[in-house]
């Protein structure tokens, strides 16, 4: 009986390796992918009253899902004439979450993507109305709003792709369907554009961004 068992337990042994080099092994590398968006510095040259930078770093944790950090700078301008009202808005921004990429590892092989991201985001930034002037029934009345510091809060659904061009490099564009959950602002001067989330007048404040991506593998 023993003869028997350790025969089979040295048969086993002996076809484990014939049955693991039959098996469809794919290595997937693990990357650190830095991003930077273009679509803000060529919506500038369209409107030089809104400016804007941003990128984003993420690290592969497994084949499906990367830990992200975001982070940028806006610079925004809005003049009403009609009541002659300028305001001015700056401020940096960043955002933290995850992408869950909803291909299998097969497909996405490390270099493409096609799934959905979540964020949380921070903006801390300053607005100003440098002047304002109207007319109502006692004349014409002028006067101004100093610049103040304030903190917005807000969240994000990202879908997306991005695919690679050639080695180590990819390009991609994701949707942004950012939700405002606090402006940071009082009644007496509520924000009119949050930098990172947008029009703060409204809770959904939609937004596109265009990405070209440097990846480096790190493991597979």
């Amino acid at each position: 009986m023993k003869k028997t068992y350790a025969y089979s337990i040295s048969l086993l042994l002996l076809l484990i390796p014939a049955f693991l080099k039959g098996q469809d092994t794919i290595p997937v590398p693990m990357n650190i992918k830095v991003a930077g968006d273009i679509f803000g510095p060529l919506y500038s040259i369209y409107d030089n009253k809104n400016r804007t930078l941003e990128g984003f770093i993420s690290v592969d944790i497994d084949t499906g899902k990367s830990v992200v950090l975001e982070g940028g700078y806006l610079s925004y301008e809005y003049r009403q004439n009609n009541f002659y009202y300028d305001y001015l808005s700056h401020g940096a921004f960043i955002q933290a979450g995850i992408d869950f990429n909803l291909l299998k590892p097969g497909t996405a092989l490390g270099k493409y993507y096609a799934g959905i991201g979540l964020r949380y985001g921070l903006s801390i930034f300053t607005q100003q109305v440098p002047s304002f002037s109207g007319v109502n029934y006692f004349g014409t009345y002028t006067g101004s709003v100093s610049s103040k510091s304030f903190t917005a809060h807000f969240l994000e659904i990202c879908p997306g792709i991005r695919t690679e061009l050639f080695s180590h490099f990819e390009i991609g564009w994701s949707i942004r369907l950012r939700f405002l959950v606090h402006s940071g602002t009082g009644n007496d001067m509520k924000a009119i554009y949050v930098p990172g989330f947008g029009n703060a007048t409204k809770v959904f404040s939609p937004g596109i961004n265009y990405y070209l991506l440097i990846s480096i593998p790190y493991k597979k």
